[in-house]
């Protein structure tokens, strides 16, 4: 058995669902201390986070993820049990094993196997937390303000996240739209059904404006970001009654949004359009994150070059996807990128990584170093 496989086992083994980490970080800080690295325990409320430094040297190359995995769902609709972890026909079944505890032991071992070899030009770093897959409040957030209390840059960043389409290293993510959330409240006033014209019905009151959002053209995109996209998550008004006109309407709703705009010009928009429609209204705003693009530099050529050396793809560089901690990394002046491995079984029942790419994840990642420090 192969030292990232072993390790992505022990890590998957531990029901870490967010805020919890169970252990997973002990694991990590003793296989760095050993390798040399200082840790600094960074822990906030209920999540545990800590960073790690090896050498003092500029350039910082630094290896961010999670150990919190998000809950198994139905246990009977697993093959295997979620955290117990099973190979089967060349696969890493678990909860985590692609989002993201095989990143997280391809990155421990590629530093140990170069740690081995030579003395870095620059310094290694990591940032980890146990809030990714939570509110993201009490986790990357606070290491990086942490960071810069202590003047601590970081030029170069790789963030674990599965990155990759159908092939190892296939997708490069150099950037994340922004998430805007909004709740709509509409108020009317209760009454009887029969009675309309001793009621205002909020639901009807909002149908319009409603409508109008959904067809809004926010921007165009631009060449790294397909256009804003606005969706409507949830509607709920009544207590269930059908003969009770409701007194408010709630809406749930959520824009991706990209370099084009910011959320300052998104929430003047969508007020100005209630207004517009003379809604007696509230509205809540939760900002996920800003957008952020890594523009061509040091960190892509080396990711690509590496990536083409030993694979033969040449990755697509790619915005698309939800959000990811490095939205909050970039904004201190790092490139970043999210390289890990394939997607498409992350947040699933049956969740798996391919077993042959944990060590070539590990490859890849210390081919990033080689270029970089």
């Amino acid at each position: 058995m192969s030292a990232t496989l072993e390790l992505a086992r022990e890590l998957i083994s531990r029901e870490s669902v967010t805020p919890e980490d169970a252990g997973c970080q002990d694991i990590m800080v003793q296989r760095l201390e050993a390798a040399g690295f200082h840790i600094e325990r960074l822990p906030c409320n209920a999540v545990q986070n800590f960073w790690a430094r090896y050498g003092d040297q500029d350039p910082l190359l630094v290896f961010a993820g999670h150990t919190d995995v998000v809950p198994p769902g139905p246990l009977d609709a697993w093959a295997s049990p979620p955290f117990s972890p099973t190979e089967r026909d060349g696969l890493l079944y678990g909860r985590g094993a692609a989002d993201m505890k095989g990143s997280l032991a391809a990155m421990i071992t590629a530093v140990e196997a170069f740690l081995q070899d030579r003395a870095p030009r620059g310094s290694l770093g990591f940032l980890i937390t146990s809030d990714e897959e939570g509110p993201a409040v009490d986790g990357t957030v606070q290491v990086v303000k942490w960071l810069q209390e202590h003047a601590l840059a970081i030029d170069y960043c790789v963030v674990g996240e599965p990155s990759s389409s159908r092939e190892l290293g296939d997708t490069i993510k150099i950037g994340r739209r922004g998430s805007l959330n909004g709740r709509l409240t509409v108020k009317g006033i209760q009454g009887h059904v029969a009675y309309p014209q001793l009621a205002d019905n909020p639901v009807h009151r909002a149908l319009q404006s409603l409508a109008d959002l959904t067809r809004e053209t926010w921007d165009g995109g631009n060449e790294a970001f397909p256009p804003t996209t606005l969706q409507i998550s949830n509607i709920h008004a009544g207590q269930g009654a059908t003969n009770v006109i409701p007194e408010s309407l709630q809406v749930d709703f959520n824009l991706r949004f990209s370099t084009e705009l910011n959320d300052v010009a998104i929430r003047q928009r969508c007020e100005a359009l209630f207004k517009q429609h003379e809604l007696d209204f509230e509205i809540h705003w939760q900002l996920s994150g800003q957008p952020f693009l890594t523009r061509r530099g040091n960190l892509i050529d080396a990711a690509t070059t590496v990536i083409h050396q030993q694979t033969g793809l040449i990755p697509e560089l790619s915005t698309s996807g939800g959000t990811s901690d490095g939205r909050f990394i970039a904004p201190a002046g790092a490139q970043v990128i999210e390289l890990g491995p394939c997607n498409g079984s992350i947040h699933k029942v049956n969740e798996h990584v391919r077993i042959k790419d944990l060590d070539r994840l590990s490859a890849l990642y210390r081919g990033i170093m080689e270029k970089l420090v």
